[in-house]
């Protein structure tokens, strides 16, 4: 045993490096290996120690040691270096789950609409699913709120306003005007429809709109009343006396601007009349809550009368079964009325003699505008490029083949009289032979009862275009922006196609371009101006983009 000690040891020290023996301290890799094996695995490999070891955990973080060789100023840099480590696997966590639940929302980069990307294959009758899912409608009336409104004989005083032209210009007008009520605390008396000068149409608020349903709906937000009070007896100086009128109502005014100019006359004369009240309440310059109580009036005070609603469901079935199956209906929205093409001054296709005549309608018509026109042409081609002018029957058809509508489509009409008649529609409806108007599908004697109001006749198309499966405009205006608007409150589900005029002009006026690149600059193009969730913007038009005051997310 003597001699196996002795050998042991001589062979330790001769395989010994050159340090003494006394210096033989934790820098030797043999120090703290207490294995009989001498740190190799029963079969002799090295044995390697994983880094989530203890030992391996004590040399990356000193501090979890009890070693009093390790310094201060280690542990601090080891802590710090945890928390920095903490602190960004948060920030990772939640931004990965921020981007999970983030509604689908459209965001503008200078001129272009990005959008988020979906996986569904796209549909030409609806849009993404994600879209539809991510945000509701959020300005109803409060169930079970507390009215806090004065009395009548409390409030500030009386304010009452002419809602003057068409249907839709009127419709907004009325919600302009419960909102001015309540920035003043003032009562409102029920809105007169003015006689458009064109149709002159005799239409009242009570010949189109439920006034009980109105009234009752908004009891909690603004007094309205019937009629002017018994008390005032000239009834007629609202109409024409400029001390009862406030006429110097700047486009687009702010909020504080009724508090300061409006309401002291208000208090002053006790009944006021604001005309002319066309777009005379600004959006990103009012309080939120009150841009909200504007969507109330819209999309729930407002309803038609129900004999209006009824044959407009009427309509809306008979469109979904005319080929004897449920089809899905589109509803074009045809701006190509002579005084529309007349207005816009922008030139169009045409035989010389059309277009002296269309000459001599604008001279007439519009004298200060058209001049000597020899400036009409460069006016024309400068609008054109920029979008400006209405899209005529052949480009939508071309369009509109180019998204991939079949010609089987059934298409509901909504329009005037179209310029140029049965020729200028021939290449609409050659691509899509199953266009029908509302006196296609009901018969005279139905229709009878509401050619008494032209506006009411103006709802019908309204309600059709609203409840379509696909909605097309052709042209800006106040019918268009009201329907996109609202099937954008109703959940963006239904597609609101709203054309890129200005980029299709460049394509219908280049030669060389052949069908599979317009189709291709067609689809890019629209598949972002559907009415997806898009985000408001500086002076924004709350008519047709709801979403930040009226919507909240699902």
């Amino acid at each position: 045993m003597a001699e196996l000690r002795h050998s042991s040891s001589a062979g330790s020290r001769s395989s010994s490096s050159p340090l003494r023996v006394g210096d033989e301290d934790s820098s030797s890799p043999h120090v703290h290996d207490h294995s009989p094996n001498g740190g190799d695995d029963e079969d002799g490999r090295p044995r390697h120690r994983p880094i989530w070891s203890v030992s391996g955990l004590h040399s990356l973080f000193p501090f979890l040691c009890d070693d009093p060789r390790v310094s201060p100023q280690k542990n601090k840099i080891s802590l710090l270096l945890i928390l920095i480590l903490v602190v960004v696997s948060l920030i990772s966590v939640y931004g990965i789950v921020n981007h999970l639940n983030a509604p689908y929302l459209c965001k503008k980069d200078g001129i272009v609409l990005n959008c988020p990307h979906v996986k569904e294959s796209p549909s030409p009758w609806e849009n993404p699913l994600s879209a539809t899912t991510s945000w509701k409608p959020c300005a109803e009336r409060r169930i079970g709120g507390v009215s806090d409104l004065l009395p009548e004989n409390e409030t500030n005083g009386y304010v009452f306003i002419h809602a003057e032209g068409g249907l839709n210009q009127q419709r907004i007008a009325i919600c302009n005007a419960v909102a001015v009520a309540k920035i003043m605390n003032a009562t409102l008396i029920l809105p007169v429809l003015k006689q458009d000068q064109i149709w002159k149409d005799q239409t009242k608020f009570e010949d189109i709109f439920d006034v009980d349903h109105f009234i009752d709906y908004l009891k909690d937000d603004v007094r309205i009343v019937r009629d002017i009070p018994d008390w005032f007896t000239d009834k007629a100086e609202l109409f024409s006396s400029i001390r009862r009128t406030v006429k110097n109502i700047p486009k687009y005014a702010a909020a504080q601007f009724y508090i300061d100019n409006v309401l002291p006359r208000i208090k002053e004369k006790k009944i006021m009349a604001l005309k002319p009240f066309v777009d005379r309440l600004g959006y990103d310059n009012v309080p939120q809550e009150i841009n909200r109580l504007r969507c109330r009036v819209n999309y729930h005070a407002l309803k038609f009368l129900p004999e209006i609603e009824q044959m407009a469901d009427s309509l809306v079935s008979r469109m979904r079964n005319r080929t004897g199956n449920p089809n899905p209906y589109m509803a074009l929205h045809l701006r190509f009325e002579k005084g529309m093409v007349g207005l816009s001054f922008c030139d169009f296709v045409g035989t010389r003699e059309e277009k002296a005549r269309m000459a001599e309608y604008r001279q007439k018509e519009w004298p200060r505008r058209f001049k000597n026109g020899s400036h009409l042409w460069q006016l024309a081609l400068q609008k054109r490029k920029e979008g400006r002018c209405p899209l005529e029957p052949g480009e939508v058809a071309v369009i509109l083949r180019a998204m991939g509508y079949p010609k089987e489509t059934q298409i509901y009409v909504a329009s005037g009289q179209v310029y140029g008649g049965q020729n200028r529609m021939a290449p609409l409806r050659n691509m899509f032979p199953n266009l029908v108007t509302k006196e296609d599908l009901a018969g005279k004697e139905e229709l009878a009862s509401f050619r008494k109001h032209v506006t009411s006749l103006a709802a019908l198309d309204f309600l059709v275009c609203l409840k379509s499966d696909v909605f097309v405009m052709t042209h800006g205006g106040n019918f268009a922006k009201l329907i996109i608007g609202a099937r954008r409150y109703m959940g963006h589900r239904q597609k609101s196609i709203k054309p890129d005029k200005g980029l299709m002009s460049k394509s219908f006026g280049d030669p060389y371009m052949g069908w599979a690149t317009f189709v291709e600059d067609v689809v890019v193009t629209h598949q972002t101006r559907t009415g997806l969730p898009e985000e408001t913007f500086p002076n924004y038009d709350l008519w047709e983009n709801p979403l930040t005051p009226c919507m909240c997310k699902a």
